[in-house]
């Protein structure tokens, strides 16, 4: 833990990205199976030292915005996270963000929403600073700089106290409402937080960036991420010895009356459902398996005993975000999965689709890493006779 105090975390991802190209904003854009967006918060949810985390985006695509997000966080929305709607500029959505976070939060970081591959150590290196007063985190620059005009180079710049301003930017929330109110009074408009610091006369100090700690602004920058990434799976994997990791999952529940039939989170419209303590969702508890088993833990018995009254009922895609979050804090995610489910009736390959969206979205990954089929036993057996239904699950971790 780098601070005891109330930290919140403004994330504006309210841009069009026009230098993107395209209809969709560059922080919606997938990066390696996940939106860009949704990596970048991914790191800033992992820390325990951040208390909230607002993120302002567009008015029309809030809706978008919401449901995307609570497919990947759907255990975080509400509580550690919230969408707002941003304006016109940076500066107003993240004045937007800040107006937005509890009254407690005594300091605050803004991060680009497109900038997704920032590490913990930088965010932490920025929060020491930002208790006692405002900070940016940037980079020397290394290449010669000249100034140009009408196609010629006029003059070269001395780059010995040149750097490039990155995020996060922080400072505690008191000099952040100080920096807005001048701002507004002076109808000033900056292109950072640091300048509006700097046009309040306030002290911004600078703490170390990274060369990967990149913005996603033109179609190149999504290659270079991919590297970069790449580049950090393989470090990782020397590191440990351990790239990937494999699992297999099963699980089987009887067939009742009066019980709903749930698999891959979809509600199955069928006059017999799954007895279970939970929702009974027999596919979602075979993947459960196979990442655990994967990731060494044990099974979902010792994780989510039935004598727990606190599970009864409970949603299963709510306890594969929790796995989920298992195998993040070990440094892994989801390569691709393959399930088989094993059911004599209702007839299932229409809703296998939903359920590949479904597990999806709470895993993190693209509906094509995830393969689901379905088949019966021709009449044998406990399934075979309608008494049940089953599921197999294999997947495949890496180091992400």
């Amino acid at each position: 833990m780098t601070t005891t105090l109330p930290v919140g975390v403004i994330i504006p991802a309210a841009g069009r990205g026009s230098r993107m190209g395209g209809s969709l904003p560059k922080q919606f854009l997938e990066l390696d199976g996940r939106p860009i967006l949704v990596r970048t918060l991914g790191v800033f949810l992992e820390l325990p030292e951040i208390t909230r985390v607002v993120v302002p985006v567009a008015a029309d695509r809030f809706a978008e915005a919401a449901a995307l997000l609570k497919g990947f966080f759907p255990e975080e929305m509400g509580s550690r996270l919230r969408l707002v709607r941003g304006g016109s500029s940076r500066q107003l959505s993240v004045r937007a963000g800040l107006a937005a976070l509890p009254a407690d939060i005594e300091v605050v970081l803004v991060h680009d929403g497109a900038r997704p591959l920032v590490t913990p150590q930088i965010i932490r290196a920025c929060l020491r600073r930002a208790v006692d007063g405002a900070v940016i985190t940037a980079v020397e620059i290394r290449d010669t700089l000249k100034r140009v005009s009408a196609s010629r180079v006029r003059e070269t710049i001395d780059r010995s106290h040149i750097h490039a301003a990155q995020t996060p930017q922080g400072a505690p929330r008191s000099l952040f409402i100080r920096a807005f109110e001048r701002a507004e009074a002076d109808n000033f408009h900056g292109t950072d937080e640091a300048s509006l610091f700097e046009h309040a006369a306030l002290p911004v100090a600078v703490v170390p960036g990274s060369e990967e700690n990149i913005k996603i602004t033109r179609p190149g920058d999504l290659e270079l991420a991919l590297a970069i990434i790449a580049g950090r799976r393989a470090a990782a994997g020397a590191g440990t010895g351990e790239r990937m990791k494999i699992g297999h999952g099963f699980d089987a529940h009887r067939l009742v009356r009066d019980r709903n039939l749930i698999l891959g989170g979809v509600k199955i419209d069928h006059e017999l459902g799954l007895l279970g303590h939970s929702d009974a969702d027999v596919l979602t508890h075979a993947l459960m398996d196979a990442i655990l088993g994967a990731l060494g833990c044990g099974d979902i018995g010792h994780h989510f005993p039935d004598s727990d009254p606190d599970l009864k009922d409970i949603d299963s895609l709510t306890l594969l975000a929790r796995v989920m979050e298992m195998a993040a804090g070990q440094g892994y995610e989801i390569a691709n999965c393959d399930m088989t489910l094993v059911c004599q009736r209702p007839r299932l390959a229409p809703l296998l689709p939903k359920m590949r969206e479904n597990l999806a979205a709470v895993c993190g990954i693209s509906p094509d890493g995830i393969n689901i089929k379905a088949t019966t036993t021709e009449k044998m057996g406990p399934f075979g006779r309608g008494e049940g239904i089953g599921a197999h699950a294999v997947v495949l971790l890496r180091r992400c």
